[in-house]
Order: structure tokens, then C-alpha cells, then sequence
């Protein structure tokens, strides 16, 4: 078989694998060319009970999977998924404020506290923050090459960055390894393992929001949205300005009293 997404994300791979069983449970029996565009509405109906966000990646794979087929020869079909809504989702809008990052930060433990000050600091996707190597570090700055948009980036390694880098450097553990990220054994920390230790942080301070705000919160701070777009790896600035100002709100002036 073909593979249908051989060069995207690593990341996308693995959400596309989690929810190829769900299109397989509803399509798989059937011939690429009896799909219709009512097959699609009933599954996207079905499944958007509840989860819609869901239904919305699973048919944007099944449309993927369809202009492939298509591309492919293996069906002169139209694709079936189009014109066939999907459902609104609604952008986060969550800043963290500094008090309650600092308690979630106070609340963690050293390897999450570095992750949260890198995500910060940086502005990149856990992702990125987790495959950081201490290989990247040269020339005065932290190489990184984002996973989801393959954007390269070289952040000036000063400041407050800088601090972060060295203490992390500095900090004693039993083995020394490759990832800036570790755990005591030089084994890099896995993706469970940081969201479980910032769970646990973030309900040992009584703060809750998501490690991803963390990012937003980083391009909000800035106040400056060409640095914003250039951390954040954005290819257009509209979608810069829509990330911080679902945050920071639209600024306007009060009325005067008479």
C-alpha cells in the first residue's frame, strides 16, 4: 500500500494513524467510488456528537486520502468531502498571566520547570522544545527546525535564554546526554512524561491552563509582531496578529464623561 502522507510531521503522522481506524470502521468495506458526499455528512453527523473537532481532522485525512487515490489513478471519483461543512471550532483565547506561570514553574520539577522557561523563552511547539539537542547550541545561538512548518530558525542565545541554557548545562544528574531536555539517566524526557509532570504541577498550584498557552503567551508578550511571526514560524502575519489578539483582546479607548 502506498503511503498517503510520507512527508508530513511527525506529530501529524501520528494523529493521522490514531484516526485512519475510525475512517476504516466507517468506509473500509466500501469501493473507493461508492463514497458519496451523504456518506460523508452521516459519518461527520455521527461523530461530531461527540467530537466534533475529531470529525473535522478525520475528514480532512479522508480528503486527503481521496485527492491521493485520485492523483494515483486509482479513481476518477470526485472527491466526496467537498463541499461537505465541517463543524466551527473556536480559537483558544487563554493568556497566562505571570503569577500563575510562576506557580506552575514554582510546582514542577527541574525538567519541566526548563521546559516551560524554553517554551517561553522560545516560543516553539513541545514538539520542538523535546528533540532540542545539545548539538543544536553553536555559533551563539539555538538552532531549531520546526517539525510542523520545517521553518529554521537560529535564536540569539543571550539574555534570559542564555541563563536558562547554562543552568540546565550546570545542573548535576547521573548521566550527562544528548537532549537539553533529559532525564537524570541522559534518556530524553517523552512527550507523556512532560505533560504528566505538568499536570502534576499545574494541580499542586491550583492554576489550570494548557502548556500550549505557553507559546501564545510568548508572541503575546513580545508586543512585537514581526518578531512574533519570525519565532513562532508563521508564513503569513495575519495569522500572527489573530494568534496574539485572541489573547490580548482589541485595544480601545473608554468614552469620556460629559
Amino acid at each position: 500500500m502506498r503511503d498517503v502522507m510520507p512527508k508530513k510531521a511527525p506529530r501529524t503522522r501520528k494523529d493521522n494513524e490514531a484516526e485512519m481506524p475510525n475512517l476504516l470502521r466507517a468506509f473500509g468495506a466500501m469501493r473507493i467510488g461508492d463514497v458519496q458526499p451523504f456518506h460523508v455528512r452521516k459519518y461527520m453527523d455521527e461523530r461530531g456528537e461527540s467530537a466534533p473537532v475529531r470529525a473535522n481532522r478525520e475528514k480532512a485525512l479522508l480528503s486527503h486520502i481521496f485527492n491521493k487515490a485520485r492523483e494515483w489513478g486509482y479513481t476518477n471519483a470526485a472527491n466526496p468531502c467537498q463541499g461537505v461543512r465541517g463543524f466551527r471550532e473556536t480559537g483558544r483565547t487563554r493568556y497566562v498571566q505571570d503569577d500563575e506561570f510562576s506557580a506552575v514553574k514554582r510546582a514542577a520539577s527541574p525538567v519541566v520547570a526548563d521546559a516551560m522557561d524554553l517554551a517561553y523563552l522560545t516560543a516553539q511547539r513541545p514538539a520542538d522544545l523535546l528533540k532540542m539537542k545539545w548539538a543544536d547550541v553553536y555559533r551563539g545561538a539555538l538552532h531549531v527546525r520546526q517539525n510542523k512548518t520545517g521553518a529554521r530558525l537560529a535564536i540569539d542565545l543571550s539574555g534570559d535564554l542564555a541563563a536558562v541554557i547554562e543552568r540546565i548545562n550546570n545542573r548535576e544528574v547521573t548521566k550527562k546526554g544528548d537532549w537539553i531536555l533529559q532525564r537524570d539517566n541522559g534518556e530524553p524526557i517523552s512527550y507523556a512524561a512532560l505533560f504528566q509532570g505538568f499536570e502534576k504541577a499545574r494541580q499542586a498550584a491550583g492554576v489550570f491552563f494548557q502548556f500550549r498557552d505557553i507559546r501564545a503567551k510568548a508572541a503575546t508578550d513580545l508586543g512585537d509582531l514581526t518578531h512574533a511571526q519570525q519565532l513562532l514560524g508563521h508564513s503569513k502575519r495575519d495569522m500572527t496578529e489573530h494568534y496574539v489578539r485572541s489573547r490580548q483582546g482589541t485595544k480601545v479607548m473608554p468614552l469620556r464623561l460629559r
